[in-house]
């Protein structure tokens, strides 16, 4: 059995359909989503409907991003005044107009859905799988702020900044770099530096490949580091403009 993780979707249903194909991904896989299903491209429910059906056949940890928690407010309260800086022109008009055609029982599915979302995974390996990151220099168990796992971005600006000569045992390595294996994120886009592909800085792996905008959506098998990525989002929505 392979143990994949996979990258924010954001609304990319044709990329996750390409990328779970291109991976060859069966039934006796274990899939770990990093969070971030929604926002960006047109097709958000569907991405949830194709997740809820994928539970059904195989294993699958799904964890919570920052775009899945502002959903589900919207969702439940169904907001007219929407805080247009916090999500409207971040991909959540894209998903206010998907869900307008979207029937009330099939909400109710969805909200379902989004509520039992994990905050974090860690796996018998010691490996820590969390859509943005944590502050708590003692673990995860121990964040007094669980919004942090899925809005923090100092986890990965630690480990972008990090010098490379630092070894684990001297006294200015930073605690949280410490605590586990290996450490697998999405929320903060590679393309921001100009790559399109999983970057590794010491223990910390990005997988968000900027899906979102005119990146790509990728797979990675967590053990061999083999990876997988769909076609450029704007190729797959032509029409479309993603999120700016």
């Amino acid at each position: 059995m392979r143990t994949l993780v996979i990258g924010d979707i954001h609304g990319g249903y044709r990329a996750l359909l390409q990328v779970l194909e291109r991976a060859n991904v069966t039934a006796t896989d274990q899939l770990i989503f990093l969070g971030d299903y929604v926002d960006g491209w047109s097709e958000s429910p569907q991405v949830i409907d194709f997740l809820m059906e994928l539970n059904q056949i195989q294993s699958c940890v799904f964890l919570r991003g920052n775009h899945d928690e502002l959903l589900l407010d919207y969702l439940e309260v169904n907001v007219e005044n929407i805080d247009e800086n916090l999500w409207y022109k971040h991909g959540g008009k894209t998903t206010v107009v998907a869900y307008s055609t979207v029937s009330k029982e099939k909400k109710a599915t969805h909200i379902a859905f989004l509520k039992q979302l994990k905050n974090y995974y860690l796996d018998e390996k010691n490996r820590l799988f969390v859509h943005a990151g944590f502050t708590n220099l003692q673990g995860v168990a121990f964040e007094y702020f669980p919004k942090l796992f899925y809005w923090d971005r100092t986890l990965w600006e630690t480990a972008l900044a990090l010098d490379e000569k630092l070894e684990k045992t001297d006294l200015l390595y930073p605690n949280r770099l410490k605590i586990y294996s290996e450490i697998f994120i999405g929320h903060t886009p590679t393309t921001r530096i100009e790559s399109m592909k999983p970057v590794q800085k010491a223990c910390v792996w990005n997988i968000d490949t900027g899906a979102a905008f005119k990146g790509k959506l990728t797979l990675m098998d967590v053990d061999t580091k083999a990876f997988w990525q769909s076609d450029l989002l704007p190729d797959l929505y032509p029409d479309e403009k993603g999120r700016n």
